[in-house]
C-alpha cells in the first residue's frame, strides 16, 4: 500500500487537533508565563512523550479495553479532573510579584524544569479525549492493513510533531519584546489558565457523569 496518502491524512488531521485549545495549550502557556522559556520547552517535551503513551497502547490493543470498559474510562477521566484541578487551584493563587521578585521569576525557570516536564507528561497522559482521538485515529483513519512498523512511524511523527508544536508556541509566548510584561503583568494570565483549567476539568466530570463510554 501507499505511504504518503495515508500518512499526510495522518498529519492533517493531527495538526487541527493538536492546534486546538486544550489542557495541553493551557499548561505550555502557564509555565511560559509564570516560569519563562525553558519551563515551558520541557513542558512541551513532556506533551511530547505522553503522546508515545496513547500510541503504545492503541497499537497493542490496551484502548480498546479503555474505551469499552465504563469504569475504567471513567475513572481515568476523574483523575485528569482532579489534576487540572490541582494545576488551577495553584495558578489561581498566584500573586502580583514585585519588581525585584519579577527579575527573579527567570531564575525560577531551571528548577520548574523537571516539575514541568511532568505536569505536560501528566495532563496529556490522562487526557481522555487524547485516548478517544488515538483510538478513533488508528482504528478508522489507519487502515487494518497498514504495516506495523508504518505505525510506528506514524506514532514518533505525532510525537515528535507535538513537542514541537508546544516548543514553537513556547517561544513565541516568551519572546523578548513581551518578556517584561509577562514578568510583571503574567500573574493575570495565570489566574486566567486557573480558571480555564477549571473549566476543562468541570468539563471532564460532567462529560464522564452524562455519558457512557461503552454502551
Amino acid at each position: 500500500m501507499s505511504f504518503w496518502p495515508e500518512f499526510l491524512i495522518i498529519a492533517s488531521v493531527h495538526l487541527l487537533a493538536v492546534a486546538s485549545p486544550g489542557p495541553d495549550f493551557a499548561i505550555v502557556l502557564r509555565y511560559a508565563v509564570r516560569f519563562g522559556r525553558r519551563a515551558a520547552v520541557f513542558a512541551s517535551l513532556g506533551i511530547g512523550l505522553a503522546i508515545l503513551l496513547h500510541v503504545t497502547y492503541s497499537l497493542v490493543g490496551i484502548g480498546v479495553l479503555i474505551k469499552t470498559t465504563p469504569w475504567l474510562f471513567q475513572l481515568l477521566t476523574v483523575l485528569a479532573a482532579c489534576y487540572l484541578l490541582y494545576l488551577a487551584q495553584g495558578a489561581l493563587r498566584a500573586k502580583a510579584p514585585l519588581a525585584a521578585e519579577a527579575i527573579a521569576l527567570e531564575q525560577q525557570a531551571k528548577p520548574a524544569s523537571i516539575k514541568a516536564f511532568s505536569a505536560g507528561f501528566i495532563t496529556n497522559g490522562l487526557n481522555p479525549k487524547a485516548t478517544l482521538f488515538f483510538l478513533s485515529l488508528f482504528a478508522v483513519v489507519i487502515s487494518a492493513d497498514t504495516p506495523f512498523s508504518y505505525k510506528v512511524i506514524y506514532g514518533l511523527y505525532m510525537a515528535v510533531a507535538t513537542a514541537a508544536w508546544f516548543c514553537l508556541l513556547s517561544f513565541v509566548l516568551t519572546n523578548s519584546k513581551v518578556r517584561g510584561f509577562l514578568l510583571l503583568k503574567g500573574y493575570w494570565f495565570d489566574r486566567l489558565m486557573g480558571v480555564l483549567l477549571l473549566a476543562l476539568a468541570a468539563q471532564l466530570l460532567l462529560s464522564s457523569f452524562g455519558n457512557n463510554p461503552g454502551g
